[in-house]
Order: C-alpha cells, then sequence, then structure tokens
C-alpha cells in the first residue's frame, strides 16, 4: 500500500456526505491491473496521481456507489486522465482508506465524451 496523496473532503461531498478520511492510497494490486490493462501509462503518467486526487478538475457520476469518476487534463489537452476513486465511508471497514480502483491516459474524444454525456458532479476549471 502506497500513500499517494490527501482529498480535500469539501471537494468530494458531492459523492458521499460520510467519508471517514482524507488519506488516498493504492495497493500493489492495483498497480499491477494499471500495468496490466493500461501497458506504460501508471510507469510514464503515475506523476500526475497526487494532483488528479488532490485538485480534481470534474467529478462525474458513476454507478458504483461511494466512487468517484476523476478526469483531469494537462497541458492544453495533450495529457488528459481518468482515475476512479472508492471513497472510504461510515459502515465501511475502520481500516479502509480511499482507494485507487484504476487510471489511465484517455483521448480528448473520450475526454469530450465523458464531459458530453455523463452527469458533472463537480467542476474546478
Amino acid at each position: 500500500m502506497i500513500v499517494i496523496g490527501r482529498i480535500d473532503v469539501e471537494k468530494y461531498r458531492c459523492i458521499s456526505g460520510s467519508i471517514r478520511t482524507d488519506e488516498v492510497i493504492i495497493t500493489e494490486e492495483r498497480i499491477q491491473h494499471i500495468k496490466d490493462r493500461h501497458p506504460n501509462d501508471f510507469e510514464r503518467y503515475a506523476a500526475y496521481l497526487t494532483d488528479i486526487v488532490e485538485n480534481p478538475q470534474y467529478i462525474l457520476e458513476t454507478n458504483r456507489p461511494n466512487t468517484a469518476f476523476i478526469v483531469n487534463q494537462y497541458r492544453s489537452g495533450a495529457e488528459t486522465f481518468q482515475l476512479v476513486l472508492r471513497l472510504a465511508v461510515e459502515g465501511d471497514h475502520p481500516e479502509y482508506k480511499n482507494a485507487v480502483i484504476t487510471f489511465l491516459k484517455i483521448s480528448e474524444r473520450t475526454w469530450e465524451k465523458y464531459l458530453r454525456n455523463k452527469k458533472i458532479l463537480y467542476k474546478s476549471v
């Protein structure tokens, strides 16, 4: 387990009002998942993880409870990312932390589709 940052709980209240912690982790198993499913994304872009969770540009609605679907764009659209974050809420196991589920680089076209078709719960830009 690797601590990658801390969320501003107020920004994530659009997902749940009962977030228990601000600490965000990623497990070795999730790192391997990202490496397996999205080759080279983790190695090339892991430096963005902390900024994405601490400074989400958009949080979009998802069909999973207590889950934030975050999309951020850098360098005028040259680099665009999707990150799914499971929030630790009251009622979860006491040792659970906010945890990255997946992370990948997405195309400009996918970015635009998400913003057009998904409900925006939080917007910073």
